[in-house]
């Protein structure tokens, strides 16, 4: 099964600086152009860090896919609140690497 459009667009209506790229038939997920996850089979999920931690403590952490790591699945569509969260996820990565 892989993510229906309509949810693509209805999850990322409205939040600013995150954007989405397709692939391998699923999308990653971008905040201020860090990767902070991914959204497979209509389900959003965010990489395990310190910060997406202090807005998820007790969220089911699964893999997005086979042999993946584990991620935290992100069940509220409160658009306030994912945007807080993408945002802080993203603080705390590091800088993309920059292409040769």
């Amino acid at each position: 099964m892989a993510t229906d459009k309509n949810f693509l667009e209805e999850l990322l209506e409205g939040l600013h600086d995150v954007r989405v790229h397709p692939m391998m038939g699923e999308y990653v997920l971008y905040c201020n152009e860090k990767s902070i996850g991914c959204i497979c089979d209509n389900t959003l999920f965010v990489k395990i860090t310190r910060e997406s931690s202090a807005y998820l403590a007790g969220a089911p952490e699964l893999p997005p896919y086979l042999g993946a790591k584990p991620r935290y699945v992100v069940e509220s569509r409160n658009k306030a609140f994912l945007q807080e969260l993408f945002e802080k996820t993203a603080e705390g990565l590091p800088a993309p690497k920059k292409k040769k």
